[in-house]
């Protein structure tokens, strides 16, 4: 028999009840604390001033501690309402149509967004994509840039920098959650999770993706850009940002529980790397056909 050698720590996924039905959870404060963090992590590379020294910057780092503070809230924005209607448009929409008894949210969906439209925006009942969010970030960072009048590859160069941080929180808060757990195995370190109607051991895939899209994502960036000056061609850290997180991503599916079968073998967040990794391709060509010259 598979037995789990290591036991599932049950942490309450409230961190704090306030009153009622009002508490504040640990998923909401890690989104909160990665665009924090985020926002700090921007305005200590700003100060660096021997990083904005070279050509296209010649001395003039892209944005201003203000201004990226002004772009956090738009991030934010971004985030919430990309990452809720991605999750109503790829998995409450699109899945539940196609296998309507994948999970048990699907109950009535897709039809019961017109029925009750709330359902559209309830993200406190669950439901938040990150493909979504990435896309609701991307669109942001681009109003942002045209209203301020500022060079928007520089600005999305220093948001995907340190976008890890929020993904490392993000994966962590949904392990405390025991939610989009990983495949049956029997490596020692395997988990049972709680929620799991099946009560199989699993990988902790949670983990996985937190160290590999999160931590050594954020290491390869930083290094990228504090050592080998990859910001100094716009588009390149954004590029290396979709490449590994594409590519993190696709690995980690081979670990993770799919939502259910997409494309045969292929899952949802496999398919989904394919638009993150042309994306990638087509930032490594604006930066290395697109002069650095000011």
């Amino acid at each position: 028999m598979i037995q789990a050698l290591l036991p599932f720590p049950n942490i309450d996924p409230v961190a704090l009840h306030i009153w009622g039905p009002l508490e504040v959870r640990w998923y909401a404060l890690s989104y909160i604390a990665g665009l924090v963090l985020a926002w700090w992590g921007i305005a200590r590379i700003l100060r660096r001033k021997d990083l904005w020294a070279h050509p296209p910057f010649n001395g003039k780092p892209p944005a201003t501690e203000d201004e990226i503070g002004d772009l956090v809230v738009w991030a934010t924005f971004g985030v919430i309402l990309g990452g809720r209607l991605g999750w109503v448009l790829i998995y409450g929409t699109l899945l539940c149509s196609v296998t309507p008894d994948y999970a048990r949210f699907c109950e009535g969906l897709p039809m019961a967004f017109l029925s009750d439209p709330i359902r559209i925006i309830a993200a406190w009942e669950g439901g938040m994509s990150f493909h979504g969010g990435l896309l609701g970030v991307v669109i942001a960072v681009w109003l942002f840039a045209r209203r301020r009048k500022l060079k928007m590859l520089p600005l999305a160069d220093l948001a995907c920098a340190f976008a890890p941080i929020g993904i490392f929180l993000a994966r962590i808060a949904n392990f405390v959650n025991g939610e989009l757990w990983g495949r049956p195995t029997n490596v020692s370190w395997a988990m049972i999770f709680p929620r799991d109607d099946l009560h199989l051991p699993r990988h902790p895939s949670q983990l996985y993706e937190a160290a590999l899209e999160g931590l050594l994502l954020f290491v390869l960036l930083q290094i990228a850009m504090r050592v080998f000056r990859a910001h100094e061609r716009p588009g390149l850290i954004s590029a290396l940002f979709f490449l590994g997180y594409g590519t993190f991503r696709f690995i980690s599916e081979f670990f993770r529980e799919p939502d259910t079968s997409f494309l045969g073998p292929v899952s949802m967040g496999m398919a989904l790397s394919i638009p993150v990794w042309l994306t990638a391709g087509a930032l490594f060509w604006v930066a290395y056909t697109k002069r650095r010259t000011a």
